[in-house]
């Protein structure tokens, strides 16, 4: 039989990853980036000027490689 647990709401300090706070906040301010590049019909050109990332900078955030991103530069 599969056991299931309710979790705590931030998978990071579920799966015990140090700094489970400031990833779950990126993940969440990167959620939202997408949706408004989305939202708002933005090229990739436009989100990287718009945002002040590079285009492979913005790339690796929008796949969740944001570890080593600052939140300030996540934050519009």
């Amino acid at each position: 039989m599969i056991e299931i647990e309710k979790g705590s709401g931030n998978i990071y300090a579920d799966l015990g990853i140090p700094d489970a706070e400031q990833m779950w906040v990126k993940a969440q301010l990167v959620t939202k980036i997408g949706e408004l590049i989305k939202e708002r019909s933005w090229t990739r050109q436009e989100a990287t000027k718009i945002l002040g990332m590079t285009q492979p900078e913005l790339s690796k955030v929008l796949r969740g490689q944001f570890r080593g991103v600052n939140k300030a530069k996540l934050l519009l």
